[in-house]
């Protein structure tokens, strides 16, 4: 579990492809503090540490999760947000992140707020998901590349979040160009409800 907080930027140092598999090696400054077997969410994505080697760490991504999120179109020398899971001794900074994407989203605008920046996404509506919670709301919470926000504007199928310049600075989102994909998970308890609600 983890809280939408992100702890930093991890560079992609090597890309190998392994049938439907995908093994991403990174670099940050925390490598030494990994074990193998551990959880990272990398763009909200939670995968497992398999090795740990030279100031680096390995994680895989099968076929699934490569499909669902934009894992897939990483290169190398991309930028990666990166959290470890959340320690259940402290505050919830954000809110409760699963590292379960639930899709891609496009950005589709990007505005100057005089000093901070409006972000706008696009994602696909679909009537029946939305039943069951996967759907934004207003001043609701969104995870964007694993970056806990508050939406802002909902539509159908579109919403804003709201970039301060230290999460512009300290995120990939000063990498985030109109066209671009991210990763979204909605918010679980919105699911939960959504899902409940369909057997009143």
């Amino acid at each position: 579990m983890f809280s939408g907080i992100v702890e930093e930027t991890a560079t992609v140092v090597a890309l190998e492809k392994e049938q439907e598999n995908l093994h991403l090696t990174m670099r940050c400054s925390f490598v030494d503090e990994l074990k193998i077997d551990q959880s990272v969410a990398h763009n909200g994505v939670c995968l497992t540490v398999v090795k740990i080697t030279d100031g680096t760490y390995t994680v895989t991504a099968m076929k699934e999760t490569i499909e669902r999120s934009n894992l897939g179109l990483l290169k190398v020398g991309d930028e990666v947000n990166v959290e470890r899971s959340m320690m259940m001794n402290g505050r919830l900074d954000g809110h409760i992140v699963q590292g379960h994407v639930d899709q891609t989203a496009e950005c589709v605008r990007i505005d100057d707020a005089e000093g901070s920046w409006y972000f706008t996404f696009r994602y696909a509506f679909d009537k029946e998901m939305a039943k069951r919670g996967y759907l934004t709301v207003d001043k609701g919470s969104v995870t964007v590349n694993g970056v806990s926000l508050t939406v802002c504007n909902p539509t159908d199928d579109t919403f804003q979040v709201a970039i301060i310049p230290y999460t512009y600075e300290h995120t990939n989102f000063h990498a985030i160009r109109v066209g671009g994909k991210v990763n979204l998970e909605f918010d679980i308890i919105g699911k939960y409800i959504s899902r409940i609600n369909q057997y009143k």
